[in-house]
C-alpha cells in the first residue's frame, strides 16, 4: 500500500532544488548575486540535511521506499553542499574576469548539487541512476563553458566526457534492466545476486551496473576521460569533477555492491585503477594531469574495500569523505596560485611557488601529504589505515598488500611536486641560470580574493580537525 509523502524527509531535496531556482531568479531579476545565492542555498541544503528526521522515508510501497533518510545520507548531502559552496567561492575570480556567464555557471553547479543529494538518499535503482545523471549532465556544459579567451582543449574535453558518459550510462541502464528481469527487484533493499534459474542473468546485470557506475569514479578501464577533461576544464570545474562527481559514483557503487556478489569484478577494477593511476602519474609534467591521474589512483583505494561487500562500505565512505576534502584543497590551491582564467600549468610553473606564497604553499603541501597518507595530512593516513584494516579483517590480505604497495609508489610524485614548490633556482652552467625558471621563481604572487582565502582556510581547518579527531565521521557512517 502506497504511503503519504513525507515532506520532512524531502527537505534536503527541496533546499537543493530551491537553490537552483534562487540562482535563476537572482540572475533574471538582479543580474548579480548569483554566486552569493548559490552559496547561501548550499548552506541551506546542508542545514536541511541535518534537520531532516532520522530514519525517515517517503515514496514507499509497503516497506520498500525510494527515498530513505539516514545519518550517512545526511552527511553526504552536507558534503555535496559544502563542495558546491567551495567551488563557487573558488570560481569568483574567474567569473569576475568574464570567462563564463555567472548565472549559467552558478545555476548549472547547483543543479548538479541537486543530483548529488538525490543520489545520497536514493532507495531504488531508478532514483539512483536519475540522480547520477542529474549530477553529471550539467558538468558537460560547465567543462566547455569558457566564452572568453577560450581554452582550445575545453571543447574536446567536454565532448570526450559526454561520449564516454553516455556509454557508461547505457551500460549501467542495461545492467539494471537485466537485474530487474532476473529478480523483479528495483529497490536497493531487495537486490540479490541469487535469482534461481536466472542467476546467471542477474550476475551479468550486476557486473554491468558496477562497470557503468565505475565511470563516475574514473575507474580503469573507463578512466581515460578524467585527465583530458580535468585539464581542459576551468580549474574550479575540475575541482568539482574530482570531488563531488567522484563522490556520487562512490555512493552508487556502494549501494549495489553491498547487496550483490560482485567482489571479483570490484577487486579487479580496484587493482587496475590504483596501479595504472599511480604509474602514469609518475610521468606527468602538467599539474592538473598529475592531480587527475592521482585521483584515478585514489579511486582505486576507495573502491578496494567495496570488494568485500557490506563489510567494506564504511571504510570506502570514510576514505571518500577524507579524499574529497583533501582533493578540494589541492585543486583550490592550484587555482589560487595560478590566478583567474588560467589552466593548471606545468609542474615547472610551480617552481618556488611555496616561497612566493607561503600559506598557499602550506595548503598544497597539506593536501599532498594527506593524499599520500603522510603527516601532517593525518586525515589521509587514517583513511588508508581504515581501508587496509577492513581488507585484512575480511580476509582480503592480498588486496590490502596491493593498496600498501601502490601507496608507496605514489610517494614519488607527491614528494616530487612538494619539493618543487620550495626548490631554488639552480645554475644550468657556470654562472648561467635558466631565465624561464628564474622568471617563475621571482614572478610576483597572484592576488587571492578574500572569498577564495576563506574557502581554503575553512577547508584546511576541517582537514586538520578531522586528522586529529576522525571518529565523529566514522560514527556517523556506521549508523
Amino acid at each position: 500500500m502506497t504511503q503519504a509523502v513525507n515532506h520532512a524527509a524531502l527537505l534536503p531535496l527541496y533546499a537543493a532544488a530551491g537553490t537552483a531556482l534562487l540562482v535563476l531568479i537572482a540572475d533574471l531579476a538582479f543580474a548579480r548575486f548569483q554566486v552569493l545565492a548559490g552559496v547561501l542555498g548550499a548552506a541551506a541544503t546542508a542545514v536541511c540535511a541535518v534537520a531532516a528526521p532520522d530514519r525517515a522515508a517517503t515514496f514507499c510501497t509497503g516497506d520498500l521506499c525510494s527515498w530513505v533518510v539516514t545519518p550517512r545520507a545526511a552527511l553526504l548531502s552536507v558534503l555535496f553542499a559544502a563542495l558546491t559552496a567551495g567551488v563557487l567561492a573558488l570560481s569568483v575570480p574567474t567569473l569576475r574576469e568574464g570567462y563564463a556567464p555567472v548565472g549559467e555557471f552558478a545555476f548549472l553547479l547547483t543543479c548538479s548539487m541537486t543530483g548529488g543529494v538525490v543520489v545520497a538518499y536514493a532507495g531504488d535503482l531508478i532514483t539512483l541512476i536519475v540522480g547520477l545523471e542529474t549530477l553529471t549532465l550539467p558538468l558537460y556544459i560547465l567543462v566547455g563553458l569558457h566564452r572568453r579567451r577560450a581554452n582550445p582543449a575545453a571543447a574536446p574535453a567536454a565532448v570526450t566526457f559526454f561520449l564516454i558518459s553516455v556509454v557508461s550510462t547505457a551500460v549501467a541502464s542495461l545492467g539494471a534492466a537485466l537485474l530487474y528481469a532476473a529478480t523483479g527487484a528495483l529497490h536497493l533493499s531487495e537486490l540479490t545476486g541469487g535469482a534461481g534459474r536466472f542467476a546467471h542473468l542477474a550476475t551479468v546485470g550486476a557486473a554491468l551496473i558496477v562497470i557503468g557506475f565505475a565511470f563516475k569514479v574514473a575507474a580503469v578501464p573507463l578512466h581515460a576521460w578524467a585527465p583530458v577533461t580535468y585539464d581542459g576544464a576551468p580549474v574550479p570545474v575540475a575541482t568539482y569533477l574530482s570531488t563531488a562527481s567522484k563522490l556520487g559514483g562512490v555512493i552508487a557503487l556502494a549501494a549495489v555492491v553491498q547487496r550483490l556478489d560482485t567482489g571479483l569484478v570490484v577487486a579487479v577494477l580496484a587493482v587496475l585503477t590504483m596501479t595504472v593511476g599511480n604509474l602514469v602519474a609518475l610521468r606527468q609534467t602538467r599539474m592538473v594531469r598529475l592531480l587527475a591521474w592521482s585521483s584515478v589512483a585514489q579511486a582505486g583505494y576507495i573502491i578496494a574495500p567495496l570488494a568485500v561487500g557490506a563489510a567494506g562500505v564504511e571504510a570506502a565512505f570514510a576514505y571518500a569523505v577524507f579524499f574529497v576534502l583533501l582533493e578540494f584543497l589541492a585543486f583550490g590551491a592550484v587555482a589560487a596560485l595560478r590566478g583567474p582564467g588560467t589552466d593548471g600549468g606545468t609542474l615547472n610553473d610551480f617552481h618556488g611557488a611555496g616561497r612566493r606564497d607561503k600559506w598557499l604553499g602550506a595548503v598544497l603541501v597539506l593536501a599532498f601529504a594527506g593524499l599520500a597518507g603522510l603527516p601532517p595530512g593525518l586525515a589521509g593516513l587514517f583513511a588508508k589505515v581504515t581501508v587496509v584494516e577492513s581488507l585484512i579483517t575480511a580476509g582480503w590480505g592480498w588486496l590490502a598488500g596491493v593498496v600498501a604497495l601502490n601507496a608507496v609508489i605514489a610517494l614519488a610524485y607527491y614528494v616530487r611536486a612538494t619539493a618543487l614548490l620550495y626548490a631554488r633556482v639552480t645554475p644550468v652552467g657556470i654562472g648561467v641560470v635558466d631565465p624561464e625558471l628564474l622568471h617563475r621563481a621571482t614572478h610576483p604572487r597572484v592576488p587571492v580574493p578574500a572569498v577564495v582565502t576563506a574557502a581554503l582556510v575553512i577547508g584546511a581547518v576541517a582537514a586538520v580537525a578531522l586528522g586529529f579527531a576522525p571518529q565523529p565521521i566514522f560514527d556517523i557512517l556506521a549508523r
